[in-house]
């Protein structure tokens, strides 16, 4: 079995069965090929089920050699454990030369997230005096209302809002979808936009649907979204890092660090497996770290 035939076999199951985005099966194709070059550098003439655990051993010690970061190195790995799943679900092979292989161990990096006052902050630097700005506000309330990745944001259309049962449907990764509870404060700014400035953009053929849209009657960029969000900050002189994830991370830290339950936080991100959720309680314990250090009187550090 040839590998080019496997990795195209695998593109398809990916598509169909697993139903990723085109960049998601583009990143676990270039994993696999990674495999591929290390065996032809190596002079390996090994197909998929000739591969053993020592050759993937020696994968990720040329991986150091080629100085990737312990990210690179475990995410590669991830894509061909992928890669074998699927040849073994497909009786392509007999063995899976994966299972025993140890990554990289990694630590988990803590996402940015504002607090409530930046948050406010930022929502009341935009300028509500013109249409532009009342379009800002309210998606930027809506971001924040439904804790939405920014490619959910720009993709969200009337059709969508279910404010009878105060919900909104999101086509999130995979295209795959979820309703969000949304709340009072982002549907009272969605009514008002909708109704006085919405109204009044000449909508292009095909976006008549999209919620927010530019002043050429067309759906926002992601790219715009930052600059705006960006802006904003330069303009109240905010040194933390602000995009459009910085809500969304915000927007689950706030629920977490006030005892909301995490599969309900999962659930409303959209993430497939509670582990990426679990990132939030380990920011909700550093939270009640630093309040016990700076409030018990047996943690208070004493100025000399």
């Amino acid at each position: 079995m040839l590998w080019e035939i496997s990795i195209k076999g695998f593109q398809s199951f990916l598509k169909l069965e697993r139903s990723l985005s085109k960049n998601s099966i583009v990143a676990y194709t270039e994993d696999v090929h990674h495999f591929v070059q290390f065996l032809a550098e190596k002079k390996y003439d090994l197909n998929p089920e000739k591969i053993e655990h020592v050759h993937m051993t020696e994968f990720i010690q040329w991986l150091n050699e080629m100085d990737r970061s312990a990210t690179t190195q475990s995410r590669v790995i991830s894509g061909i454990r992928a890669f074998y799943k699927y040849l073994l679900l497909e009786n392509l092979v007999s063995k899976n030369p994966t299972e025993l292989l140890e990554t990289p161990k990694l630590g988990r990096k803590l996402p940015d997230v504002l607090n409530v006052d930046d948050i406010n902050n930022l929502l009341n630097a935009v300028d509500q005096s013109t249409p532009k700005g009342r379009r800002d506000r309210t998606m930027l309330e809506t971001m924040y209302s439904c804790g939405l990745r920014v490619s959910e944001l720009v993709n969200l259309k009337i059709s969508d809002l279910f404010f009878d049962t105060e919900f909104i449907r999101v086509l999130g990764k995979g295209n795959k979808q979820r309703l969000i509870p949304i709340g009072h404060e982002a549907m009272k700014f969605i009514n008002a936009y909708k109704d006085m400035d919405r109204v009044h953009v000449e909508i292009k053929k095909g976006f008549e649907d999209f919620l927010f849209l530019n002043n050429r009657g067309r759906k926002l960029t992601t790219a715009m979204v930052f600059l705006i969000l960006q802006g904003l900050a330069r303009k109240i002189g905010m040194k933390k890092h602000v995009s459009p994830h910085t809500f969304r991370h915000s927007f689950a830290t706030h629920l977490v660090e006030n005892g909301a339950d995490l599969r309900a936080v999962q659930e409303m991100l959209g993430h497939e497996s509670i582990t990426t959720t679990e990132i939030y309680t380990h920011m909700d314990r550093k939270y009640l770290r630093d309040t016990i250090e700076k409030f018990h009187p047996r943690s208070v550090k004493k100025s000399k």
